[in-house]
């Protein structure tokens, strides 16, 4: 009686699902209200584009009520998320179980967003669904046939929902209408009296917690949302909390479904899990509870968006694997020409950084000395003892590079000399080996119009007797040509040898071939030498990265001539390639030498047809080996390729650590000067007067790693990539009267930031540029957070 009553109770509830069911129409409606991760667009259609940074295939399942059998089931897999600067999109494919009622269709989603100021932005979105609804026969279980099942017919729908979305630093307000229109493809006509159809207004608060430990920089989001049906009014409010350790927990309440919380978890940095529970109370409650599932795959993001948070977060698997590396000692040969070349250049640049340096600092010396000297006796310029010995310092250094780099010009010359002498003798080398072979082709052939030659006057001298005589003495002369079989020695082995025009013929190439085949072990065998040496050469490049990342210094390796080396391999490939074909072909022309020779002498167990066929078989087996050998080194050598060029990127990486230092010491000492130097202006500047550089969006922009730059929200006036425009607008904003301005570099964009306020909480910037006041070069600011 109990379970019949839960089915009455259900029937009634799940009525306005499948209101005019004479019909087969089921509302649309998906349940994914309880996640503010994942699938967001289908609670109002900007969402897919409101706070979102990233890119999702999703893959979601909810088993609505299950204390019954046949509960409704929703099945939806979407791609949704922030798809450019100012828009989002969203597709999806999902299916709907109501009893013997189905839902099954797709949906479209589309975010535009529009910004108004710094802080707010209006994004305009809409969904577009279609989907096919009536009766699942296959659910339809009955003993006798029931017409008012058979009737009803199966409908597609097309429905819109549109929204819009108005957006602040932290808050969001929006509406949308559910099923604003519905058209029944089957009769033509617009739906009326959808029970599903709503309007429905939200606010989403989302904020950041500034905290030490475990939350530290989490995401909190807080959703309130209203949805006003023709006869039914539902509140629900929804939080999240999002840990950068990558777990988050929501929870939930809803006025007509109940209570929900939720948990998720990143797996690895793309793949995600999140389940949700929702216990239903009130009217809904003997209908048991609710489960829902969704596992996400994220896109890795290669923008960084103007609209949203920049949240990093991690992993339960990390994907990044921990390498350790034993300092041993190095086997490595000694250096060559090209070696010392390159290490000689490294040996200029490190001193062209030094005398840059050194440079900055007696400029710097000189400049404090001025300026001593300025005060004391305006009249007179003296040099100290600091500004004689940096300027001998600097005459020094200028001599050692003029002297290395006349010394390096003649090294390269005379490298590049050897290397044509060398690359001409190889061509000889090459020619000749061509002439020989040539020559010995012409030989074979010669034999073989020889012998051709000797056989056509025997054939024409028979023909001119007695047929009964050509019978007697022709097959004697053919077998006496047979079996006069002598031997001769080819490369050590005991070759048998025939008087008539094949086996001749054969012989001669068989020559050849064994000479083809110990030139192609030959080469084979220096391109495994060179792989071998281009592994060693990896293993020390390799190993010095390591050692150098761990602190140790070891004697760096020069890099190689890599034009020099690619060059020589491509040589030595072209020569594989040529030495292969060429036996390839004069495998072939045994071959068909062998075959011509069995219709003379058929019988295969003769021992010059059984020789020949057995050496046949053995160059085939011989020439497939050395092709598997050659793709099996050059394999080798396009992995290890990738690998030193991931090395040498970490080298020169490395080595640019230095030059960025001198860049910044002359930065400082330009801003020195311009601020001990620039007199304040005697009458007013304005706006016009200050090029601040690039224009600035309002939204507030993520620079990362800059180095000497403490980590802040910065309120920058001008981004210069000149140096000359940036010294221009920084002597002109210390005329104004600004005497705290300053500058860092970004080496990613290679752009200069100028500010002279900084902050650590983004209030206390935001307060500052509304307060900005009537200074000129305050006209054009905005807000840049570094993070390091």
């Amino acid at each position: 009686m109990k379970k019949l009553l839960l089915h009455i109770v259900l029937f009634f509830c799940i009525a306005p699902l499948a209101y005019a069911q004479d019909d087969g129409v089921v509302a649309f409606d998906v349940p994914t209200r309880n996640s503010l991760k994942f699938n967001k667009y289908t609670i109002n259609p900007t969402f897919s584009f409101v706070r979102e940074q990233n890119k999702y295939i999703t893959f979601y399942n909810k088993r609505q009520w299950v204390q019954f059998d046949d509960a409704p089931l929703t099945y939806l897999a979407s791609y949704s998320g922030r798809f450019r600067e100012n828009m989002g999109i969203g597709v999806g494919v999902f299916q709907q179980d109501y009893g013997v009622l189905t839902t099954f269709g797709g949906l479209l989603n589309f975010a535009y967003n529009a910004a108004l100021n710094t802080d707010s932005n209006l994004t305009f979105g809409v969904n577009l669904g279609f989907y096919k609804s009536g009766i699942n026969e296959g659910r339809v279980n009955t003993n006798f046939p029931d017409p008012s099942l058979e009737n009803i017919p199966s409908n597609s729908i097309i429905t819109i929902n549109p929204g819009i979305n108005y957006g602040t630093a932290f808050v969001d307000f929006g509406v949308s209408i559910k099923h604003a229109v519905s058209y029944n493809l089957l009769t033509s006509e617009m739906m009326e009296d959808n029970p599903e159809q709503s309007v429905q207004g939200h606010i989403m608060y989302t904020g950041y917690m500034n905290s030490r430990g475990f939350f530290d920089e989490s995401k909190f989001s807080g959703l309130l949302r209203s949805e006003f049906k023709k006869d039914q009014t539902i509140i629900s409010g929804l939080v999240m909390l999002t840990v950068p350790k990558g777990i988050w927990a929501q929870a939930g309440y809803n006025s007509f479904y109940g209570v929900s919380g939720g948990l998720g978890l990143n797996i690895t940095s793309q793949i995600a899990v999140e389940y949700n529970y929702e216990k239903a109370i009130g009217d809904v409650s003997a209908f048991g509870n609710s489960h829902e599932i969704t596992l996400a795959y994220k896109f890795k993001n290669k923008e960084r968006y103007n609209y949203s948070g920049d949240d990093e977060e991690q992993a339960l698997l990390s994907t990044k694997k921990k390498r350790k590396v034993l300092a041993k000692n190095s086997t490595t040969p000694k250096m060559s020409a090209e070696e010392r070349r390159i290490a000689k250049e490294e040996a200029q640049a490190r001193i062209e950084a030094r005398r840059l340096a050194a440079t900055a600092r007696a400029e710097e010396r000189k400049l404090a000395a001025e300026q001593r000297q300025t005060k004391t006796e305006p009249e007179v310029q003296v040099l100290t003892d600091d500004d004689v010995n940096a300027l001998g310092e600097k005459a020094e250094i200028e001599a050692q590079d003029k002297a290395n780099e006349e010394r390096l010009k003649l090294e390269e010359a005379n490298r590049l000399k050897a290397e044509e002498a060398t690359r001409l003798k190889l061509e000889e080398e090459a020619k000749a080996k061509l002439a020989a072979e040539a020559k010995a082709k012409a030989e074979a052939e010669e034999q073989a119009k020889i012998a051709q030659a000797e056989e056509n006057a025997r054939l024409e001298a028979e023909n001119n007797a007695p047929v009964e005589a050509e019978e007697k003495v022709e097959e004697p002369e053919i077998l006496e040509a047979a079996q006069k079989i002598d031997t001769v020695q080819l490369n050590g082995v005991m070759v048998p040898t025939a008087n008539d025009k094949e086996a001749l013929a054969m012989q001669s190439l068989a020559e050849l071939t064994q000479a083809s085949k110990l030139e192609q072990q030959e080469l084979l065998t220096r391109l495994g030498a060179t792989v071998d040496s281009k592994n060693q050469d990896l293993k020390d490049l390799k190993e010095e990265n390591d050692l150098s990342e761990r602190g140790i210094y070891k004697a760096p390796k020069p890099f190689k001539s890599i034009s020099a080396e690619n060059a020589k391999l491509e040589s030595l490939k072209d020569e594989i390639d040529n030495v292969i074909e060429s036996q390839n072909q004069q495998i072939a022309q045994l071959e068909i030498l062998y075959n011509e020779r069995l219709k003379t002498v058929n019988d295969k167990n003769d021992e010059t047809n059984a020789f020949y066929f057995k050496a046949i078989q053995d160059l085939k087996t011989e020439q497939k080996q050395a092709l598997d050998t050659k793709e099996s080194l050059l394999s080798t050598l396009e992995t290890i390729k990738v690998a030193t060029e991931i090395e040498r990127k970490r080298r020169i990486k490395r080595a640019a650590y230095d030059n960025e230092e001198d860049r910044y010491l002359k930065d400082r000492a330009a801003l020195n000067q311009i601020k001990q130097f620039t007199q304040v202006a005697s009458e007013p500047l304005t706006p016009e007067d200050f090029n601040s550089g690039e224009e600035h969006s309002n939204s507030i922009q993520i620079v990362k790693d800059v180095k000497n730059t403490d980590s802040g929200f910065y309120v920058v006036i001008g981004v210069h990539s000149d140096v000359a425009k940036r010294d221009e607008f920084l002597r002109k904003a210390v005329a104004a009267g600004q005497a705290n301005i300053d500058f860092f570099f970004d080496v990613n964009t290679s752009k200069y930031y100028i500010y002279y306020q900084k902050f650590n909480d983004i209030e206390s910037a935001r307060n500052a540029m509304s307060l900005k006041g009537s200074q000129p070069y305050n006209h054009n600011m905005s807000m840049v957070k570094v993070e390091n």
